[in-house]
C-alpha cells in the first residue's frame, strides 16, 4: 500500500496512526503542504481534489479523505464499534471534526506554525473564536466520558486527537480544558501510538 502523505499535516498523522495500532506496513510518497505546484501531475490520477492524505490499495485501488480512508481500516478491529448506534456516534464525532474543529485548529496552525503567515489579528480571531467552542464541546463530553464513543479508544479519539494535540501551534491555550488534556494523555498511553513526527 501506498500512502500520499505530508509529515505535518493532522490529516494525514490520524491515517499514520491508526495504520500504526494496526501494524500495517505500507509505503509513503512525502508530499509538501506549501507548495502545490506539482499536486496534479502527482496525484490526478488517483484523487481529482488533490489532497492528502489519499491511498492505493494493494490492488491499485485509491481512497482519498482522512476520515474515510480511518473508516475504512478500522473495519473489523477495536478501533471501530460493532453497535449500530455506537458506529452512528463514530461519524457524529468524525462529521463535527471536519466540519466543526479542523477548519479552525488546523487552519490556525497551518497559519502560524507551518507557513508562518502574516495574520490580521482580527482574521486570526475570527477562526480562534469557532475553535475555542469546539474545544469546549469536546471538553463538555469529557468531563463525562473517557472517549468519545462507548467509552472505548476508537478513530473518534484518533480524528479529534490529530489537530488536538497540537493545538498549542496555533496558539490555542488547553489551560483551562483538564478533561481535554487528561484524554490526551490517555490517548498516548494506548499500545502502538505513535508522535506526528514519526
Amino acid at each position: 500500500m501506498l500512502l500520499y502523505n505530508a509529515p505535518v499535516s493532522g490529516n494525514c498523522y490520524k491515517v499514520r496512526l491508526l495504520l500504526a495500532h494496526l501494524g500495517i506496513d505500507y509505503e509513503r510518497h512525502e508530499v509538501d503542504v506549501i507548495d502545490r505546484s506539482t499536486r496534479a501531475e502527482l496525484l490526478g490520477g488517483v484523487n481529482p481534489s488533490l489532497s492528502v492524505p489519499t491511498v492505493v490499495l494493494d490492488d491499485g485501488s485509491p481512497l482519498a479523505e482522512s476520515n474515510a480512508i480511518l473508516w475504512y481500516f478500522s473495519e473489523g478491529t477495536p478501533y471501530m464499534p460493532e453497535d449500530r448506534l455506537a458506529r452512528a456516534r463514530v461519524l457524529q464525532w468524525l462529521s463535527f471534526e471536519q466540519f466543526s474543529h479542523q477548519p479552525y485548529l488546523a487552519l490556525v496552525r497551518y497559519w502560524l506554525s507551518i507557513a508562518h503567515t502574516q495574520v490580521a489579528k482580527e482574521k486570526l480571531d475570527a477562526r480562534k473564536a469557532p475553535g475555542y467552542f469546539a474545544l469546549g464541546a469536546m471538553e463538555s463530553h469529557l468531563q463525562r466520558n473517557s472517549f468519545f464513543v462507548d467509552e472505548r479508544y476508537t478513530i473518534a479519539d484518533i480524528a479529534l486527537y490529530a489537530y488536538t494535540h497540537v493545538a498549542h501551534e496555533g496558539e490555542f491555550d488547553l489551560s483551562g480544558f483538564p478533561a481535554i488534556r487528561e484524554w490526551l494523555g490517555r490517548v498516548d498511553s494506548q499500545p502502538g501510538h505513535v508522535p506526528i513526527a514519526a
